[in-house]
């Protein structure tokens, strides 16, 4: 069995390797490279993840067995979803489409999501659906390499993508301490629950086919808006 320290480095391990922003479209993003369709695909389809992120998490939230570890789960929904007076992450990300110059409907009848991106969001709601809680929690893991990547994407959109109006990057300004929040919460509670070498591998592939996921999103966006030198 591995320490706590030495699972936590396997599973920071995994992002080091194949968390999404070493992926080529990802790249081109962050080097201001997109051309504005380009982009606004990834947000339309992003929306497409960001909208099944609290489906995700009310499917953990069934299954977790304490009350105390429900109230703190919970948040995330609520994070998502929102409530009365404060819209929440899926309208930010609305928003953010509209920054972008993506009329609301289009968003929200998903007329823009790609078949492959529809496919492997599914499958990521679906494995938390039926794999046991904890290793649906190793697998929104990812959170672990979210908060540097956000802080950087809020300058690059900045610098980079001036057309998009200021008021769309709310939802990434959210996320520089939800995220953290979310990762310490959730990889403690992997650290507790995983107690064998066998359930730590399982915590670390779990981690790997949430960044799989991710990756297929950005195969799908790359096939689709390939790049001036990719055609």
């Amino acid at each position: 069995m591995l320490s706590n320290e030495q699972f936590t480095t396997k599973l920071r391990q995994v992002g080091e390797e194949r968390y999404h922003d070493k992926h080529p479209y990802h790249v081109a993003m962050h080097e201001g490279k997109l051309s504005p369709a380009q982009l606004q695909a990834w947000i339309a389809n992003r929306f497409y993840y960001q909208k099944n992120i609290p489906i995700k998490d009310a499917l953990v939230l069934s299954k977790l067995p304490s009350r105390e570890d429900r109230r703190e789960w919970i948040q995330r929904i609520i994070d998502h979803d929102g409530r009365e007076g404060s819209e929440g992450g899926i309208e930010a990300w609305i928003r953010l489409g509209e920054a972008a110059g993506i009329p609301r409907e289009e968003m929200l009848d998903e007329r823009r999501v790609l078949p492959a991106v529809r496919f492997a969001v599914d499958a990521y709601v679906n494995f938390c659906r039926l794999e046991p809680w904890p290793i649906a929690v190793a697998s929104s893991l990812t959170e672990l390499f979210a908060p540097s990547l956000v802080s950087k994407r809020i300058a690059i959109f900045e610098q980079l993508y001036p057309w998009i109006r200021p008021e769309g990057l709310a939802y990434f300004q959210a996320r520089l301490h939800q995220a953290p929040r979310d990762a310490d919460h959730g990889l403690s509670l992997v650290l507790r629950e995983c107690k064998d070498r066998r359930d730590q591998e399982q915590a670390i592939s779990a981690l790997r086919f949430k960044c799989d996921v991710l990756w297929a999103l950005l195969d799908a966006l790359s096939l689709a808006f390939p790049g001036e030198n990719e055609r």
